[in-house]
């Protein structure tokens, strides 16, 4: 498969893009903080989702520890639970923890978990620019080919295509993935 054929520029500039559109849509910056560093402590994810669809997370942990930083950012992924990601498409709490200082973790496998946030950030990007009511940034989602691969990105294409033509509303590509969220808004 192409994974393995991907140059460290194509992901650094999925990188950038994520980064841009992060900054953009919570009108934060990361400052000089590296990605995994600007986003270890799940703050500005939270506040991402947030933005994204507002009230979806109803605390965010402020509190500078690790434990704070776990609890946000297993809520984040909750939340994208909530708007229609699959299990296939998020990352794992884990990908964002520091794990340089590990004697036995090699450089390819920090790379790896960052690429894995990388990845739920394309998804996530795509399912707000697939919602009608969205208005925020866009997220380029070319700058992720060289991420995904190209033929990784094919067959995603296709198969959201596929799927969509099936369908016979428009629930499944907005926000809300289970109509029990629905009923709960009307009340």
């Amino acid at each position: 498969m192409e994974w393995r054929q991907q140059s460290a520029v194509s992901c650094e500039l999925a990188f950038q893009e994520a980064q841009r559109w992060l900054e953009e849509v919570t009108k934060k910056q990361f400052g000089s903080k590296s990605f995994r560093v600007a986003l270890e402590d799940g703050v500005l994810l939270c506040d991402l989702i947030n933005t994204l669809k507002p009230g979806i997370i109803k605390r965010v942990n402020r509190l500078s520890t690790p434990i704070a930083g776990l609890d946000n950012v297993n809520v984040f992924l909750r939340a994208c639970e909530k708007l229609g990601l699959n299990e296939a498409q998020l990352f794992h709490p884990g990908d964002l923890q520091d794990v340089s200082t590990r004697v036995t973790v090699r450089r390819e496998e920090t790379s790896r978990r960052l690429k894995n946030v990388l990845i739920t950030i394309y998804w996530l990007g795509r399912k707000a620019q697939s919602d009608p009511f969205y208005t925020g940034p866009q997220l380029n989602l070319k700058a992720f080919e060289g991420l995904l691969g190209t033929a990784l990105s094919k067959a995603l294409e296709e198969s959201v295509q596929s799927k969509s033509s099936v369908r016979d509303s428009g629930y499944a590509e907005g926000w809300f993935s289970d109509r029990e969220d629905l009923f709960s808004l009307k009340q």
